[in-house]
């Protein structure tokens, strides 16, 4: 035979429990308050961000393409750049779990208060409808007795209260310092890299700037020689003019000697430096 599936009964919406309104005090509102406009910082931060990065990224294309100095000083100045908004978004994320931490504590604390109250009156209520079915000659002792355990119980949920809000101040003071020396210590290590890139920038052109003042040296050099060659060359035939024999061509062999001051091309060497780059 088939099993017949059992219609489960739906609870009815009068037994169960209405949802608890969240307390809003003055000081609920001046946390929110407080947290939301963390929150707008920290939007508007990561637009800043977005935007150096952007900056960054097309000032690095360029200084690829580009051998200009300046370029590769536009590139290193736009990646500082983005690592200074990146330590101003890190610090405003920080803030703002500080003040949602802040915020969460507040409503705790005016959360238990509302309960509080509302266990008053309900403990209230309760009193008055025993009250009524006591007997008049118990009536003095019942009160008494009843005002104690109100009292006592009054007291646990205060003293829970105040347990509560002391761990949730704690552990608040503990995130905000955790996140103050996580902040700090980026902010350093992101200077130190910063120096350290600078450093090796400035090393590499300092490089860069010897070995052309080098090539332009021997260049210098290699035209001197060669216009003193050409010199001496052009100045040459003009002794055998003076002899009219036929011998006179042989002097004009002797320019050929002077040539040897070609090989000053050798300063061409100075190009080892190049190894320097690697």
């Amino acid at each position: 035979m088939a099993r017949v599936a059992k219609k489960t009964p739906k609870r009815s919406a009068a037994k169960t429990k209405p949802a608890l309104k969240k307390a809003v005090t003055p000081a609920v509102e001046k946390a929110q308050d407080a947290f939301d406009k963390v929150q707008k910082d920290v939007a508007a931060q990561a637009k800043v961000v977005e935007a150096a990065r952007k900056k960054a990224a097309a000032a690095k294309a360029k200084a690829a393409k580009s051998k200009k100095a300046a370029d590769k000083r536009a590139a290193a100045s736009a990646g500082q750049a983005v690592s200074k908004a990146s330590v101003k978004a890190s610090a405003l994320r920080a803030k703002s779990s500080s003040a949602k931490s802040k915020l969460s504590a507040v409503q705790a604390v005016a959360s238990a208060a509302a309960k509080m109250e509302t266990l008053k009156a309900s403990l209230a209520q309760k009193a008055e409808a025993e009250l009524v079915a006591a007997v008049k000659a118990f009536e003095s002792k019942w009160k008494k007795k009843r005002s104690a355990a109100d009292t006592k119980k009054l007291k646990l949920v205060a003293k829970k209260a105040s347990v509560k809000t002391k761990l949730a101040d704690a552990k608040t003071a503990a995130k905000a310092k955790a996140a103050a020396k996580k902040s700090a210590a980026k902010e350093k290590v992101a200077a130190q890299k910063a120096a350290v890139k600078a450093k090796a920038d400035a090393k590499k052109s300092a490089a860069k700037a010897k070995i052309a003042e080098k090539k332009a040296n021997a260049k210098a050099k290699a035209a001197a020689k060669k216009a003193v060659a050409k010199a001496k060359k052009a100045a040459a035939p003009k002794k055998p003019a003076k002899a009219k024999v036929k011998k006179a061509p042989k002097p004009a062999k002797k320019p050929k000697a002077a040539k040897k001051p070609k090989a000053a091309k050798k300063p061409k060497a100075t190009k080892k430096p190049k190894a320097a780059k690697k």
